[in-house]
């Protein structure tokens, strides 16, 4: 079983993690979304966001951009995080997710290596 967690602002997926309205998170069992739910984090500094994804039990986050520094805390979670994932709507993601045709921005990437 795992869990996708989707940041959502104004319907889509969110152009920074962590800035976001809430998260959408899909339970995925079989290669079918089992349940949907929306969750919103507490307010707090962004190095505390692993831990509150953790204890939501995410396994997966498909993310648009996020900072180099997160990527370092999420690392030893083992969650595995889908990085410069073009903006759309959160169910347009997972299906994209479940058929294996998530598909990064190299540019992106590049941008948060660098």
């Amino acid at each position: 079983m795992k869990k996708v967690a989707i940041p959502v602002t104004r319907g889509l997926l969110s152009e920074n993690f962590g800035q976001c309205n809430h998260y959408e998170l899909f339970v995925i069992d079989n290669g079918l979304v089992r349940s949907e739910e929306i969750e919103i984090p507490p307010k707090q500094n962004m190095a505390g966001l692993p831990e509150w994804v953790v204890n939501k039990g995410v396994t997966d986050i498909v993310v648009h951009r996020i900072d180099k520094n997160l990527i370092k805390l999420f690392s030893p979670k083992r969650i595995n995080i889908f990085v410069g994932i073009p903006i759309d709507k959160p169910r347009n993601l997972i299906e994209d997710y479940l058929n294996g045709n998530l598909k990064s921005n190299q540019q992106i990437i590049s941008e948060i290596i660098d």
